[in-house]
């Protein structure tokens, strides 16, 4: 085929894909879909006190905005809620987060949203643990040891923080609703660590990665207090732990152009190969990359939160 017929042709599936993605005429006519888009808006969440994760929220814009061509501004919310309804609403294009969030999310909007990117550990996973943890000074080495004594939640659209433990739980026949004396929400998995610290709770569910329950974890956010030199590792204890939890995802609204979403797919997939030097400096372990997922790969998790609603309805709405 000649180079004139070839771009053509591509032109013309081009300017198909936007027209199916809703865009003026005059944009898809021309296949130029950064038409009428001054800038691509992405959500995150946590704590700007942590330098790792402002570091990696500078490079993922960054890398962005050079593979798509467009400013990419961060809308920044310090809790769940904000990134699920920013995302809900289509206040942003796309947005990073946990399954629960995700499952949150396609609950409102259902395939108005889809995760496209998981990060794949070296060894192939894709997946981290919940982790019950109490002060390593605690007379606690179990979860049976736990009957009435306080735990801390993270938030209530926390995967590993909330909605995986709780079914797990259940499914070791222990009710989380009735078992324990005390639950509360920390708001997030640094204010957990804290609470526990402080002996606000005598437990806290948190995440743990980088490993797993029979050789133990090297991050999560015990260890990301210890790097920040707020904690030691030491002084805590895991008791209990519930696992593999389907990683974060990256995840976008599909009413926008398919070749932005398309180019965020590549781009960041690309991302530990375009950037060998700075990938470990982000917190990713060497030869962790990328990979494709779709709804399916969240799928259970979006089972185990519709369960988790309905038995909270039934007990009047308790958490």
């Amino acid at each position: 085929m000649r180079r004139s017929a070839w771009l053509c042709a591509l032109s013309a599936t081009i300017a198909t894909l936007l027209a199916s993605c809703g865009q003026k005429p005059d944009a898809a006519a021309t296949g130029d879909w950064r038409s009428g888009i001054k800038e691509v808006r992405m959500a995150v969440s946590g704590s700007n006190d942590d330098p790792m994760i402002v570091r990696r929220r500078g490079v993922y814009q960054a890398h962005l905005a050079k593979a798509l061509g467009l400013p990419v501004k961060l809308y920044e919310s310090s809790d769940y809620n904000g990134v699920i309804q920013a995302l809900s609403s289509g206040q942003v294009d796309l947005a990073q987060m946990a399954g629960g969030s995700y499952a949150n999310v396609d609950a409102q909007v259902g395939e108005l949203v889809a995760p496209i990117l998981s990060l794949r550990q070296a060894e192939g996973g894709t997946g981290y643990y919940s982790s019950i943890v109490v002060r390593a000074d605690s007379p606690y080495r179990s979860v049976a040891d736990l009957k009435g004594r306080s735990l801390a939640y993270v938030d209530f659209n926390s995967t590993s923080g909330y909605l995986v433990p709780r079914a797990k739980l259940r499914e070791q026949g222990i009710d989380p609703d009735t078992y324990f004396g005390k639950t509360g929400f920390a708001g997030g998995h640094t204010q957990a660590v804290m609470s526990l610290a402080n002996g606000q709770f005598d437990a806290a569910i948190l995440q743990a990665s980088g490993g797993d329950p029979e050789h133990g974890f090297s991050r999560g956010a015990l260890h990301t207090m210890a790097r920040r030199g707020l904690v030691e590792v030491e002084d805590f204890r895991i008791i209990w732990t519930a696992g593999p939890i389907p990683s974060e995802a990256f995840v976008v609204r599909t009413d926008r152009p398919q070749p932005m979403i398309d180019l965020v797919r590549g781009a960041m997939g690309a991302l530990p190969y375009d950037e060998p030097d700075l990938w470990p400096e982000l917190g990713q372990l060497d030869g962790s990359a990328y990979t494709s997922v779709n709804r399916d790969h969240y799928k259970d998790i979006i089972a185990l939160r519709a369960a988790d609603l309905a038995q909270r309805r039934g007990q009047g709405g308790r958490p």
